[in-house]
């Protein structure tokens, strides 16, 4: 694995006397909530903080000062007005050990020309170009479904979507390989909660107890397939334009340096451009299938803009409710389900002035859900994201893929195909819940269904 990039310097600027903390637990959360409220499902320490303490809520894990915030203003001053003072915090950083030094996890300088280099790759023209791709590959799976049959619909996501991103962005057919690569994915997702709660993760790593031993041999897998596309990719010679190429060219050494940081900007492009659409997309059926209102409206809309012709870039802005369903699912079930920052030097939120390491964490999943800015929140309501409802929307109430300089740069590349998919696959096919299935959140690095989705296909 990489070497952690240097941490920018942490200034405490005034005497600990001098902060103001926000109301929250009295006691250290080691010794009481934890015990209360399942640390293993951070959603409900996240939803309890927001009930009892308000917009924002303080609390403490050892001696780390933790502060949770619910209000759009709160949000934006983190994620934008201050941005400079703030780094990924450690969960973030933690997964350092399956991406190296991504665009996820890396910051300042390396974080901007990363960003740059892959910008072009999801230009409005370009990822126009990638319609096509996504349309075959959901027909490929729309023609493999059988009537009757049930089928872990996350898991067809996911085969789904590993597929579009390795021949949009990467200029490879992953078919022999997929498979391979979900497997180990699912594995290290299995193992995130572990990978977070141990501490020095980073070094028992070497020791291989055996939680990270399986971890070790999932991201040789994944390892394996990256550098087998990449040199496969440098032997062709050919430059397609994908972003695989203009990565290539931003990295145009041969060493152990530059091949590490190449993989480490490709694994965490592969796992943010497949994962979350693919969670999306789950959510997006079992919705469906729960709202059968909102499934009809949908089905409409597919039948009468295709016509029975398989869809083109060009028929997404005029799929306007199916954008809608899928941006209400986005509400409901955010595949980023939460995010962090940690501070570098002191700074003040409102009334309170805090230290410098102190982490900031923000649920996508709770503002979301909050009835301030949804009513009925639980309600799936496609029609909260008309041209009418988003205008009356206060900024920072929804960010499925987050906000400020590090918004996800695939956020048009995801809605275009999840729209696409989602048309592609309803021309054909209704899904529906299979009867006893257990439906239920879980949060690891993204918003996956616990138990799969286990659906049944039926024929429209």
């Amino acid at each position: 694995m990489a070497t952690a990039a240097r941490q920018p310097e942490v200034r405490p600027s005034r005497d600990r006397h001098d902060y103001c903390f926000p109301p929250g637990f009295q006691r250290n959360l080691l010794w009481v909530a934890f015990r209360k409220l399942r640390p293993a499902n951070p959603i409900l320490l996240f939803q309890h903080l927001a009930e009892t303490y308000g917009d924002i809520a303080h609390y403490k894990i050892g001696p780390h000062h933790i502060v949770f915030l619910n209000h759009p203003e709160y949000i934006r001053e983190v994620l934008v007005v201050q941005n400079d003072n703030f780094i990924k915090e450690r969960t973030v950083q933690r997964t350092r050990m399956l991406l190296g030094e991504g665009m996820i996890t890396s910051e300042g300088a390396v974080h901007r020309a990363q960003r740059l280099a892959a910008q072009p790759a999801f230009h409005r023209q370009r990822i126009g170009e990638y319609a096509a791709i996504m349309v075959e590959e959901a027909g490929r799976i729309r023609d493999s479904w059988r009537a009757g049959e049930r089928r872990d619909i996350a898991a067809d996501m996911m085969h789904l979507t590993l597929n579009v991103v390795a021949r949009t962005l990467f200029a490879t057919d992953l078919r022999e390989e997929v498979y391979e690569l979900a497997a180990a994915i699912n594995r290290i997702m299995g193992l995130y909660n572990f990978l977070v709660m141990l501490p020095a993760a980073e070094w028992l790593v070497h020791l291989r107890p055996p939680g990270l031993a399986a971890f070790v041999r999932a991201r040789k897998r994944i390892d394996a397939v990256v550098y087998r596309m990449i040199e496969a990719h440098q032997r062709s010679g050919l430059d397609r334009g994908s972003l695989l190429d203009l990565m290539l060219a931003a990295s145009p050494a041969n060493d152990e340096a530059s091949r590490q940081s190449l993989r480490d900007q490709v694994i965490t492009v592969f796992l943010a451009g497949y994962e979350t659409v693919a969670n999306a997309l789950s959510w997006t059926w079992y919705l469906l299938s729960q709202n059968p209102d909102s499934e009809a409206k949908f089905h409409n809309e597919v039948d009468e803009v295709l016509e029975g012709r398989l869809s083109v870039a060009e028929d997404v802005p005029c799929l306007r409710y199916t954008e809608n369903v899928m941006a209400e699912s986005l509400r409901l079930y955010p595949p980023a389900w939460a995010m962090g920052r940690y501070a570098r030097n002191d700074f003040a939120l409102g009334d309170y002035f805090l230290p410098a390491r102190t982490t900031v964490l923000i649920s996508q999943f709770v503002t979301h859900r909050d009835p301030r800015y949804f009513p009925d929140p639980l309600r799936f309501d496609p029609d909260r994201f008309t041209a009418e409802g988003k205008a009356k929307r206060t900024k920072f109430t929804y960010f499925p893929f987050g906000a400020g300089v590090r918004q996800c740069i695939g956020e048009s590349f995801a809605w275009m195909e999840g729209v696409l998919i989602l048309a592609t696959l309803a021309q054909k096919w209704k899904l529906r819940l299979v009867p006893g299935h257990r439906v239920e959140p879980q949060p690891l690095i993204t918003l996956r269904p616990k138990c799969g989705m286990l659906m049944r296909i039926e024929p429209r």
